[in-house]
């Protein structure tokens, strides 16, 4: 399964972990990412969607 959003496809950045010493390790910074019942279409579909395009009302939740 993909860690992108289904409204705007945002997907995981990348980046690095900066210690006490400054060594940089390599991360990935994962959107935030709920599992929700949305209309595509005319049907109602299980998606991921970022909790940034729920927020902003990008997606309208299936009754």
């Amino acid at each position: 399964m993909a860690k992108v959003c289904h409204s705007c496809g945002r997907g995981p950045a990348f980046g690095h972990s900066r210690s006490h010493s400054m060594v940089a390790t390599k991360r990935r910074f994962d959107p935030n990412l709920q599992k929700v019942r949305i209309m595509v279409g005319a049907a109602p579909a299980r998606v991921y969607v970022c909790t940034r395009c729920l927020k902003a009302g990008k997606v309208v939740k299936a009754p």
